[in-house]
Formats: structure tokens, sequence, C-alpha cells
């Protein structure tokens, strides 16, 4: 496993089920010394986001209550919102394109791999840092030119 991922401590939340791969990711996680949320629908994402500090949340391309759009959605409208990273069997150059083109961060393909998971989620972590921080008013407001 690569050092970097070790580098930089990562709160991510995974939303909808993957009992068949729950041992690789908490192993995983536990190597990386990150720490794991998990909730089985979107109305309980919502409320672990409420309680916790998360930098990356990992969806299912489809849940029993909606669909990783919705999810992209809700996060949105979060102060500091965490990277959307979606999970499916399908994963495709399109699902990837249209992750991409709506706002989410990846795409990680199912079954999981030990190696993927770490690069995806640790990027993820690392972007999260350095992105821009929201405009207030105050930043755009007008522009003057100094001469």
């Amino acid at each position: 496993m690569d050092d970097t991922a070790h580098k930089c401590t990562v709160s991510a939340l995974f939303v909808g089920g993957y009992e068949d791969e729950r041992g690789l990711v908490e192993e995983v996680f536990r190597e990386c010394g990150w720490r794991l949320f998990e909730a089985p629908d979107r109305r309980r994402a919502t409320q672990c986001l409420k309680r916790h500090s998360v930098h990356v949340v990992i969806v299912k391309s489809a849940m029993p209550d909606g669909n990783w759009q919705k999810m992209l959605g809700h996060l949105r409208r979060l102060d500091r919102p965490p990277l959307l990273i979606v999970a499916s069997r399908t994963a495709d150059e399109q699902l990837w394109a249209e992750v991409l083109n709506i706002g989410g961060y990846d795409v990680l393909a199912q079954p999981f791999e030990r190696d993927e998971i770490v690069r995806v989620i640790a990027s993820a972590r690392r972007h999260f840092d350095y992105r821009p921080e929201p405009a207030t008013a105050q930043q755009t407001g007008p522009i003057s030119n100094v001469a």
C-alpha cells in the first residue's frame, strides 16, 4: 500500500449496502487509520452528516430511497460538502462521465479492489483540502482596477 494513503486522515461515509465487501472495506480503513461511517439509506446518511464531519461519501449508484444524484443534491446544501464517489457494479465510461459532469468526484468499480479503494479515497481526501472555499457576499462584490 502506498504510504501517501496514510499521511492524511480520512473520514468517509458509505451509503447503501455493500455486505459482501464489508470485510475488505473495514480492513482497508483500519490499515490506513481512516474513520468509516455507514448508513443503509439516504435518510440515515443525512443524520450521520449532521453529527459527523465527513470528507468523502461513497454511495451506491442505486439505493432503496433514491439514487446518487439525489445524494449529491443533498451534499451540495451543506456548508463544506464532502466529495461524492459513486460505487457501481456497472462502472463504465458513461457513468464516470455523468458523475464528473454533474459534480461527483469519481466512480469506484465493484467488486472493490484494495488498491483502488485506497487510491480513490485518498485522492478525494487530498482534493477536499484544496477546493476553493465558497464565495461569500463580500468576495463577490465589485472589482476595482488599481493602476
